[in-house]
């Protein structure tokens, strides 16, 4: 299978070296399983073929190394994305890893929010770091600012006492009756399944986030459970790539891997990231076809329609880490 990459063996091994260099903290920890899962999945899935570790260059690997070698500030940035992503992978905030980030990232000319985030997150800026994610997020959701005088979790849960809309949750209720195998039906069943409220109703989430969320979810085949929603938002993040680090990525590791709870939605847990799936379902993202979050795709026009069928004419591949 081809990389997504376009990069030479020697880019590609650099940028593979300096996520191992991160992931170490330039030898100062033990290189973990998941560490080690996590660089083999992102070479398989982004530059395709399996690296052999024993086959990188030794550490430690200088961030003017990695700069010397890339082409353009493109492969830069997705270098520093991956690195971003192999500081957190051992599910904590690492002084040493981060700080190995920034090093990188300043090197190679990086200067995007998502690196802000970890350098704020270790440096007294956590809750600062935390409130921009959510921020970052509805900025990439909806292209729109977060008005800071309205609570967050009011923003995505507008249905509450008055604001409920019957007509909007009797019409989403509908979808049940939707044949079997349909994108309605499953649609409805992660509805029915979770105990969760529909769009309208008055403990809902707001329908410009849950549609494109939940339907993604069943366009994508990954679930609802913590693991799952690691996957979809990565899978988000590769198939709207609109601060795809900063409004899903590092959002969703902090809240599900990390256990730092962002807001009231997003909830939290510990210890949920799946090397394996991750990669995957970050290739799989960005080689889907069509964009569930583009203000153009209409949910209520393919719901009706067979969830194979959405996911041939999407573009969207198969999948060997399903949840």
């Amino acid at each position: 299978m081809p990389g997504l990459i376009t990069a030479t063996p020697v880019q590609s091994g650099a940028i593979l070296a300096a996520m191992r260099e991160v992931a170490t903290a330039s030898g100062r920890f033990p290189l973990s399983a998941l560490a080690d899962r996590s660089i083999r999945s992102a070479s398989r899935h982004f530059f395709g073929r399996q690296i052999l570790l024993d086959q990188l260059r030794p550490l430690p690997m200088a961030p003017a190394e990695l700069a010397a070698v890339l082409s353009d500030y493109g492969q830069a940035e997705t270098a520093t994305r991956f690195l971003a992503v192999m500081a957190l992978v051992d599910g904590e905030l690492s002084r040493p890893r981060i700080e190995a980030v920034q090093q990188f990232a300043d090197r190679l000319g990086v200067r995007e929010d998502y690196v802000v985030h970890l350098s704020k997150s270790i440096d007294g800026g956590l809750q600062w770091a935390l409130n921009d994610m959510s921020r970052q997020n509805i900025l990439s959701l909806w292209n729109e600012p977060w008005d800071e005088s309205v609570d967050i979790n009011d923003v995505f849960m507008p249905y509450k006492g008055r604001g409920a809309d019957p007509a909007l949750a009797a019409r989403y209720r509908q979808l049940e009756h939707f044949p079997a195998g349909t994108v309605g039906r499953a649609f409805s069943e992660i509805y029915r399944t979770n105990g969760y409220a529909f769009p309208g109703e008055g403990r809902a989430i707001n329908v410009r986030f849950a549609t494109p969320h939940d339907a993604t979810h069943v366009v994508s085949g990954y679930d609802t459970s913590p693991r799952g929603e690691i996957l979809v938002s990565t899978f988000t993040a590769g198939m709207h790539p609109v601060r795809p680090m900063e409004g899903h990525i590092l959002p969703v590791l902090y809240s599900w891997h990390l256990n730092i709870k962002i807001n009231d939605v997003a909830g939290a847990a510990k210890g949920q990231f799946d090397s394996d799936g991750f990669w995957e379902a970050w290739a799989r993202g960005v080689r889907t076809t069509v964009d569930l979050f583009a203000p153009s795709w209409d949910f209520w026009s393919v719901a009706g329609e067979s969830i194979d069928q959405v996911r041939r004419r999407y573009g969207v591949p198969g999948c060997t880490q399903s949840s």
